[in-house]
């Protein structure tokens, strides 16, 4: 599924960015390891997609990093929802609390890399 873009609502590409200017701390943690095609593929945050806006994304191997934070605890069936929704076009996810990216980014980003190493073998 190389470079599959998914489309989405216009009026979500303003609330992106502005996502991207108020990144969360763990959110800018996390980025400072991904960026720069740093595991040999790009990703692009806060990306519009759908009805939806996710945390990462890479478009050369459709794949979703999504953050949760404890606004997550309440909202299983909506996130659910949301990435059924996604792995309907084809995207694949991967999701992290934030405080496993605090507590322990060195496995996060084994997880993440293993991930990669996978899809890109696809």
């Amino acid at each position: 599924m190389p470079n599959k873009i998914i489309p989405y609502r216009s009026d979500l590409k303003l609330l992106s960015r502005q996502l991207r200017k108020n990144s969360t701390q763990t959110e800018i943690l996390l980025w400072q390891k991904i960026k720069k095609r740093s595991l040999g593929v790009q990703f692009h945050r806060q990306v519009p997609m759908l009805d939806y806006i996710v945390d990462f994304y890479c478009h050369e191997i459709g794949l979703v990093i999504e953050l949760d934070g404890s606004i997550h605890d309440h909202r299983f069936l909506e996130d659910a929802k949301r990435q059924g929704e996604l792995e309907a076009q084809g995207v694949r996810f991967l999701r992290f609390t934030n405080e496993e990216v605090k507590d322990d980014l060195f496995n996060v980003l084994l997880v993440i890399k293993e991930k990669v190493n996978e899809l890109k073998d696809d």
